[in-house]
């Protein structure tokens, strides 16, 4: 299938895409937004939806998943479209303009801004061949809906961030939140550490079991599951565990895929843009994670003002009669105000 025509096709569904998404509409110029991920959100809502950001311009604090619906309805009010579910495999121009290719459909546009994080990413699966057939049914590798684990035995594979602010934020609710991993050695913050391995101290609903590893999943009737068999690392001893699901938070693997193909300027699956935000290809521009350039400060806000340089650099490109800068949405027509 091969979209109607946009002015800038935006490759990434994180915070930074979510706001050039928003800034292309604001400009006044049609737009749209492609991302790998099932929904919008990119790290935010894939990571972490329900931690708290505390550098955000103008929220004391503001849990992820909160900032990604705040940004989709900014983005949504000019009724560009997000088409999700969608890996990008190429790019091509034809007949003056370029054409996205992705796994379902092509997009063209006039303009390409890249705001694609670390890349497309996905979870990194379980080594087990017995876990296997048991993703979404009984094994979640994202986590999207914490209520889901209401009342749940949860195990939780890892020892970075993920596996542990899973099984700090998830303990409130669950019955039982057990977290193993393969060394006593972990990649997480300190803090939330701390805080969970005092709760498994003090008996609160919280086991964490150092060099252990899963085994083997055990189901009653093959079809739910119902607990999990875990192996020591040292002694190779195994043990059984009354779970109702395991969360493996073993990180993700990321890949800039077919953008390293384009003729961009990339260097180990970063982009380095001029200050113009321009990628190395006329028509082409990238924000966010993915850049790169002296003084790189790979922040959500930073991110923010590399989308509006790189829209009203694209804008311009596109239509050389419209200023690169748009003035002060204060005054701006669009949202109904009269410049003074």
């Amino acid at each position: 299938m091969t979209h109607d025509i946009k002015d800038i096709t935006i490759i990434g569904a994180g915070p930074t895409g979510l706001y050039a998404l928003f800034y292309a509409g604001m400009r006044g110029v049609t737009a749209q937004l492609i991302d790998a991920l099932p929904q919008a959100g990119g790290q935010l809502a894939a990571l972490y939806p329900e931690k708290l950001i505390f550098d955000v311009a103008g929220f004391p604090r503001i849990l992820a998943k909160d900032l990604v619906t705040g940004l989709s309805d900014q983005a949504a009010q000019f009724g560009n479209p997000m088409h999700l579910n969608r890996t990008v495999t190429g790019l091509d121009e034809v007949d003056g303009h370029f054409v996205v290719r992705t796994s379902d459909g092509d997009f063209p546009t006039r303009a390409v801004v890249i705001a694609g994080g670390i890349g497309a990413f996905s979870p990194r699966k379980l080594p087990q061949v017995a876990s296997h057939p048991w993703y979404g049914r009984g094994i979640d590798d994202v986590v999207l809906d914490p209520a889901r684990y209401t009342n749940k035995r949860v195990l939780i594979v890892g020892g970075g961030d993920s596996a542990f602010d899973w099984a700090q934020q998830l303990r409130p609710r669950a019955a039982h939140v057990t977290l193993i991993h393969r060394s006593d050695r972990f990649r997480a913050h300190q803090a939330t550490v701390d805080d969970v391995l005092a709760a498994a101290a003090r008996g609160d609903r919280t086991d964490v079991l150092t060099f252990h590893e899963l085994h083997d999943i055990v189901s009653l009737n093959g079809t739910t599951l119902s607990g999990a068999v875990i192996r020591a690392t040292k002694d190779k001893s195994i043990r059984a565990l009354d779970v109702d699901v395991i969360l493996p938070m073993l990180g993700f693997v990321s890949d800039i895929g077919a953008l390293a193909e384009w003729g961009l300027n990339v260097e180990q699956d970063e982009i380095t843009v001029t200050s113009q935000m321009e990628a190395g290809r006329a028509g082409i521009y990238a924000a966010g994670d993915i850049t790169t350039y002296p003084g790189k400060l790979k922040l959500i806000s930073v991110g923010f003002g590399e989308a509006a340089t790189s829209v009203n650099q694209a804008v311009h490109w596109i239509y050389p009669e419209k200023k690169v800068s748009p003035g002060h949405s204060s005054n701006l027509a669009i949202f109904g105000q009269v410049a003074e």
